[in-house]
């Protein structure tokens, strides 16, 4: 027998042991040595029952996707034929379940005839997380077990159910208490003690209140409006109601076609491409995974402002002390009270318990003295974005703080190796910008100085996974990754204004493509008085520097967003729902008299292909100078700190399906246009397209 499914046979009850670690993903090593072991246990005169089994971390996590779309996928038997052959298996057959039975996991539970699972196993089907749906049988049998509303709901969110739920919607026969192989025999010993023989999912109808047409008519409306561009939720409610309407088998043929689909589908590529560059990022060429890291046990956090607030935040949920230092007293008591509304609101809502609150709000010692932080083992500044502060506070940190600390900045834009200047230890300066809201936003730009020791970035890299953060590493530039790019980004929309368009057909066109909001919309929300500094500082340091100057015309009106009522939209007292306001038509109106043009008409088309291929564009000039490590890494800046759309899979991902070819003759012919000197092609993008070739390789 293989070693990846050992088989055994105990006091009359075959044993399959599933041994593929970490998770028993079900690759082409283990599926052949299940199928051998059921084939096995069926012409074995000695075994009354079978107990399928894992360990007591995981019975299976499902499918190895490391193989979807390689000939490994295609290695016999695949997981329906192993389905099929449980399906006629002679004797009671029995998933002991310990951990989880995810995915292809539960598919192969389900296709035992009994469940039983150690009380905080979870069981569920999240195959639409990566824009699928269960491919072996899943979208069949789970509903002929919990129902068809439950089973719609567990495979559209993906969410699993722990076993004692699963037990009392009969997805689980029997809660094993202590030895789960013990258990799993004693119950397969009373099946055959009782005389019960197999019990197959396939032969039992699917449950379901009410008339079907109706049913499903109002679970397409409801799952319609929560799946937002993704196409796997709708896909699955249809095979469920394939397995409500249809035989078993003409259920099985149709969420085949449908699964095979999606797998060929962008979106679900998009999701999996997504899942992989998570795991990418930290791995960095010249710091090995073994690399020592020091030790974090406290921290401290310079400035108590919104981004300040937010990253002691993250620190104290993850149980971090934290020092919160301000230099003035109701700076401090400010702080200090959003940090509290905002756990308060937490628990109003029922998502954190209030001796959790309590907790967390223990964890932070307020202080007036930088000198507060002297025992801190990261310091982090979150103060003004200007470079003089930032040296100031350095220099004043290099005088405080221990041996061995790490010092951080929360710069967006500023040159981390002048920042480190100020201090006698630059190589233990990094940069760490936190995203606003820092406590919610999942982006860390890690930003390696010149001198940044190599166990600083590891440190910093673990700690951002410890803050449930996905840390991405930057060099050093004029804004890092997500900045420098959105500043073309930026720079299109408002170019796109002076040709013609408004700022609501720009964000709705952004916003129909699948960005969480618009260029205007989230100007107005994070403060336009941010981008206006930005710009000042660059007329000053780039004389070549080309930007419309609509915008500061806006905020020369007092107009910067959220925070004053007025931007690019304006406000109602307390409401953060954008209104046009024709006092922004006027000034955009009049600038456009002012330098001459004419305004045209603009499709949607170009508005999205200007916005997301400015992006690209400069995203190709960091890859070449090194900024990011890789394409992926960008991805996954942009799909967790900017309101990327996850099913697009990162402004790389989506030029690499659009083609880059395509995408070059699109900046080629936007050269040609309106201010067309800012289109100038980076020579990575035109190396590839050449080739034919991706970013992401």
């Amino acid at each position: 027998m293989s070693d990846a499914a050992p088989y055994s046979v105990r006091d009359g009850i075959a044993v399959i042991s599933l041994n593929n670690p970490p998770v028993n993903g079900l690759g082409s090593v283990l599926r052949p040595a299940i199928m051998e072991g059921i084939r096995k246990a069926g012409s074995d005169p000695e075994a009354k029952a079978l107990v399928l089994i894992g360990s007591e971390k995981a019975f299976s996590g499902g499918a190895d996707i490391r193989e979807f779309n390689t000939p490994k996928m295609s290695v016999p038997p695949s997981l329906p034929e192993i389905n099929e052959a449980q399906d006629a298996f002679g004797k009671p057959m029995v998933a002991a379940i310990g951990g989880f039975a995810l995915g292809g996991g539960l598919e192969l539970a389900l296709g035992c005839h009994y469940r039983v699972a150690l009380p905080r196993s979870q069981l569920g089907l999240p195959e639409v997380k990566l824009g699928l749906l269960p491919g072996s049988g899943g979208t069949q049998r789970l509903p002929r077990v919990v129902g068809a509303a439950e089973a719609i709901r567990m495979m559209t969110t993906g969410n699993p159910v722990p076993a004692e739920k699963a037990l009392s919607l009969g997805l689980v026969d029997q809660i094993v208490e202590g030895d789960l192989l013990e258990g799993a025999l004693a119950y397969a010993r009373k099946l055959v003690a009782d005389g019960k023989g197999p019990r197959r999912i396939r032969d039992m109808k699917v449950k379901l209140e009410g008339d079907p047409k109706a049913f499903f008519e109002q679970a397409r409306t409801e799952v319609g409006k929560a799946s937002r561009g993704y196409p796997a939720p709708l896909e699955i409610v249809a095979c469920v109601e394939a397995a409500a309407t249809k035989p078993f088998d003409e259920g099985r043929a149709e969420e085949r076609k449908r699964f095979q689909s999606l797998v060929e589908g962008n979106e679900s590529k998009a999701l999996r491409h997504m899942f992989f560059a998570e795991r990418q990022t930290s791995k960095i060429p010249d710091v090995p995974e073994d690399t020592p890291v020091r030790e974090i046990r406290q921290a401290a956090i310079i400035g108590a402002g919104t981004m300040g607030g937010g990253i002691g935040m993250s620190f104290v949920n993850v149980g971090i002390p934290v020092t919160l230092i301000e230099m003035k007293q109701e700076a401090l008591d400010r702080g200090l009270a959003t940090i509290r509304k905002n756990y308060a609101n937490t628990v109003s809502k029922g998502r954190l318990k209030q001796e959790e609150m309590d907790k967390r709000m223990a964890l932070i010692t307020p202080a007036l003295d930088i000198a507060a932080a002297k025992d801190a083992d990261i310091v982090i500044e979150a103060v003004f974005e200007r470079m003089d502060v930032k040296q100031d506070i350095f220099g004043k940190l290099d005088a405080t703080a221990k041996p061995g600390a790490i010092l951080a900045s929360n710069t967006s834009t500023l040159d981390v190796n002048e920042i480190a200047a100020a201090t006698k230890r630059p190589q233990d300066v990094i940069g760490t910008h936190f995203f606003s809201p820092a406590n919610v936003m999942r982006l860390l730009e890690v930003v390696r100085g010149a001198k940044t020791a190599k166990d600083v970035l590891a440190t910093t890299m673990k700690l951002g996974k410890r803050l449930k953060k996905v840390p991405v590493v930057s060099g050093v530039c004029d804004g890092f990754i997500g900045n420098r790019m959105i500043e073309k980004y930026g720079q299109q929309s408002l170019f796109l204004l002076d040709e013609g368009a408004s700022p609501q057909q720009v964000d709705a066109a952004a916003q129909k493509w699948g960005l969480a909001m618009g260029p205007f919309t989230m100007g107005d929300m994070a403060g336009l008085d941010i981008g206006w500094e930005i710009r000042k500082r660059r007329y000053a340091e780039r004389p070549n520097f080309v930007y419309s100057r609509v915008g500061d015309r806006i905020c020369e009106q007092g107009r910067y967003g959220q925070k004053t009522g007025k931007g690019w939209y304006r406000y109602e007292p307390g409401s953060r729902k954008p209104i046009p306001d024709p006092e922004v038509d006027e000034i955009i109106t009049q600038y456009g008299n002012e330098i001459g043009i004419k305004p045209r008409q603009i499709s949607d088309e170009e508005i999205v292909e200007r916005l997301i291929y400015a992006l690209v564009n400069e995203a190709a000039y960091i890859l070449e100078e090194g900024i990011a490590l890789r394409a992926s890494d960008i991805d996954m800046v942009y799909l967790t700190g900017y309101g990327f759309p996850a099913y697009r899979g990162g402004p790389m991902f989506y030029a690499d399906t659009v083609g880059l070819p395509k995408v070059l003759a699109s900046i080629e012919k936007f050269r040609k246009g309106y201010q067309g000197e800012v289109w100038k092609p980076a020579p990575l993008l035109v190396k590839l397209a050449k080739e034919d070739k991706r970013f992401n390789g």
